[in-house]
Order: structure tokens, then sequence, then C-alpha cells
């Protein structure tokens, strides 16, 4: 039996250019790509050199600090390029894909009746360690701690999300193993929260305690999730894994293969109707095998409007990402912009628009900011779109001036850059919140751990 849980603080954006519920084969990219960036805190350490020949799943580095954390490739080819950025940092491992797939073999196994060290050593040294995260911090988890609980969220609230229901209908065998192997990483409950859609396809699902999730975005966020059913305290850890990299773990059980299956929805106004799908691609594909050559007035995000990584054309897919959206660029101004009630073809949480009028209308975004950085100021509309107990705006300055206790006092634990997508959306400032709140994330890293 669920439990249902109810948010009423928040906002759904509306937009135009859902993807239509028809699943077809991405073609095959030539190229795929792991970005080290995605995995935040981590430091790479290749193990393989440029030229060499790899199966799908075989290690091509690990993480310096966590070196029982591997990151495996999704495909098999050779490696063709390490791309690095500033001070060397690698950016990109780009492989160059055979025409087809040939499998590095872990063996099957029954993670029911297998011992809890046998099925983690399976997932990380697989590479389906890096689905898993942590909280706090947001990062990938640490195999040698011990959660309190697993978050899985199969909810979909943000904007022009995939429809998890959609997705996993025909995964559920996958997923009920992913959830067997989970069940050997905590002495906790694993937490399954589902909407409409999803719970029709996951209310069978055993060895998980589930809710239902209703309410406007952010209710899809697990942070939030997490807040409501068992809120993080000091020196508790808690892991949270997206719903179809549960079916990617279950797959590894039941085929001896790491197989990164990725459903990405092609969505947005720009987006042209006929490429507006669901796409049965694998974790790092080229963008411009599912959307073509893009013009320049349209960005490219990795994930959905609020949280999602801009990218250019040729470049791949984010590694937790299940959409690509596709916008106008913020290149065109309109005259006498400050002024209130002249232009509300865009959305706006503000009453000086008409948005609030029209609560089922569609809208079609762009990049621009509609004003430059300023003064933060007491406007409650913060606390208007944030679902969780805590003060935003006072978390958001002690951030900002690095003071640590305060930072602890005021719920740094419990929250992630993407809990605070929407209240850098409404905020007067046009500050990056996200960025301040990781910002503040990795100075506890560094200083509490």
């Amino acid at each position: 039996m669920s439990k249902d849980i109810r948010i009423k603080r928040g906002l759904s954006l509306r937009l135009e250019g859902e993807a239509e519920k028809e699943l077809v084969e991405a073609p095959r990219s030539k190229t795929y790509a792991i970005k080290p960036p995605d995995f935040h805190t981590v430091v790479p350490k290749m193990v393989v050199k440029e030229g060499a020949k790899l199966l799908a799943g075989d290690e091509i580095f690990f993480s310096k600090y966590t070196d029982e954390v591997r990151f495996t490739s999704p495909v098999s080819g050779t490696l063709k390029e390490i791309k690095r950025g500033e001070k060397r940092r690698i950016m990109e491992v780009v492989i160059e894909a055979d025409f087809q797939d040939s499998f590095k073999d872990f063996g099957k196994m029954n993670a029911a009746n297998t011992d809890a060290e046998s099925v983690k050593q399976r997932i990380f040294d697989s590479g389906c360690g890096a689905f898993i995260k942590q909280r706090p911090y947001d990062i990938v988890a640490d195999p040698k701690d011990s959660p309190k609980a697993i978050f899985i969220s199969a909810v979909s609230t943000a904007p022009l999300q995939p429809d998890w229901g959609f997705i996993l209908k025909n995964k559920t065998k996958e997923f009920q193993e992913g959830i067997n192997a989970l069940q050997k990483l905590t002495e906790g409950k694993i937490h399954l929260s589902v909407d409409k859609s999803s719970e029709a396809v996951l209310k069978d699902v055993k060895g998980v305690e589930l809710h239902r999730v209703s309410g406007p975005h952010p209710a899809g966020n697990v942070g939030i999730q997490i807040h409501k059913i068992n809120p993080i305290n000091q020196g508790e850890r808690v892991w949270t894994v997206d719903a179809e990299d549960v079916a990617v773990v279950g797959n590894l059980f039941l085929t001896g293969q790491y197989n990164p299956k990725r459903t990405i929805a092609v969505t947005g106004s720009e987006a042209p109707g006929k490429i507006r799908k669901y796409y049965d691609a694998i974790l790092g594909a080229n963008i411009n095998e599912l959307v073509g050559q893009v013009d320049s007035s349209v960005r490219i995000i990795s994930g959905n409007v609020l949280t999602g990584t801009k990218l250019s054309n040729g470049q791949y897919v984010g590694f937790f990402d299940n959409a690509l959206t596709l916008i106008p660029e913020g290149n065109q101004y309109r005259a006498f912009g400050w002024l209130p009630f002249t232009y509300n073809k865009i959305h706006s949480n503000s009453r000086t628009s008409f948005s609030w009028l029209f609560p089922n209308r569609k809208y079609k975004p762009t990049t621009n900011l509609n004003g430059e950085e300023r003064a933060l100021v007491v406007t409650g509309e913060m606390e208007e779109v944030l679902p969780m107990d805590v003060f935003p705006m006072q978390l958001i300055k002690a951030c900002m001036a690095g003071d640590i206790e305060k930072m602890e006092n005021l719920g740094i634990y419990e929250v992630a850059p993407e809990d605070f997508a929407l209240v850098e959306y409404v905020n007067t400032s046009k500050l990056e919140i996200q960025d301040v709140i990781r910002l503040g994330l990795d100075l506890m890293i560094t200083e509490v751990g």
C-alpha cells in the first residue's frame, strides 16, 4: 500500500514541445563519450590509453579518491580521444564505436540469493556504481559507506520531463532485479516514489516502500521526497538512483552484461515535430544522431530547462540525463521590456504578468534573463516554490559568505542544487543560485567531509 505525499508549494511550468509517446530506435552513433565533469568531485585516473580496444563494460578510469568507483565503456570500440580542458582536466573520453557491441562478461548472478559484499562489488566493478549518488552533497556514492536508506524517484514534474511510466513499462523485470540488488546495499528501506503514470507500471514491485507523490514541481525531485519521508541529519548518508538506472543494474545481474540503455526524450518548442519522440539510445550518445545539425538560433540543453547543461553540435548527452530540450536562444530583445503588462507571451511568476490568469497556457521560453544581477531583497517569492522547511534566502547568503556553522543550522545537508532551480527561476535578483548552493556544498565537503 502506498503512502501519499502531497506537495502544495511549487510551480509547474507548462511549456510547448512535449515529446510524443512513441519509442523509436535511435541511430547508432559513430562515437560515444563519458564526461568526467558529470561526476562532481571525481578526479579521473585513466587506466587505458588512446587507441585501446574496449569491450562494453571495460574500465576506462576510476576515481582518484575512491578507487572502488569505476567508470566503464558504454559500447565496444576504440578509445579515440581524451579531450582535456584547463590545467589538463579531462573533459571527455571519446569512444569510436564498433558496428555492433561486444560485451565483457561479468557473469549472471541472482542478487536475492547472493551475499551483500559480492553484490556491491559487482555493481561498482561493472560501472553501475556511477549511477548511485549520495546525499548530502549530491555526489557519486562511496561504496565504503552504509546508507540509512535508498531513494528512487519515478515522478515527472520538471518542465518537459519524460514520462517514467512510459519509459519503464517494458523494463519491469529488470527493475525488480535491480531492486533486489539495491536491497543488499542498505540495512534500511528502499523508498520508491511514483505518480499516476509510473504507479500503474511499478505498483507490484516488491522490496520497496511505495509513496504516491502529487503536486507541482519540484515534487518529483528526490531531495524533496527525502525531506518529507526521512530527512538527513549530520553524519548520515542516503543514496539515490534514477529509475531507469535501476533497470540497468537489474539487467547486469540478469545477463552479466553492462548495457547502459538510456531512453531519451527529444522535446522543446524548437524540436521539429517529426523528431519530438522517445529514443532508445545508449548512454553518452552524440546529440546530432538524435536531433541533427542544429541552427545557432537554437539552444540545445541536455536535461530540462531548469537544471540542464548547454550543448553544442557534435557534443554528447549527459550521463544522468533522459532528455534533450531545444528552445530559442535569447538573442532578441523587446522594446520597453521594463514596463509591466507590455509583453505577456512569456511565462512569469510575477503578478505584473498575465500568466497567472491563464494557468493552462503553454509557453515558449527563451534563454533571456530579462534583467541583470541585482541585490537580494526580501520578497517571499523563494519560499513559495521551495516545499522544504528551510529558509532559502538565508541559506543562500550563508553559502555566499562561506559561513559553515550557519549553513549547517540552515539545512545545507538536505539540499542539492536542483532543489533550488525554481528558486533561481522566480527570484528577481537574477543570481545563479544553483551555482551558489553547489559552492556551499563543496565547501562543506572540504571542511566537514
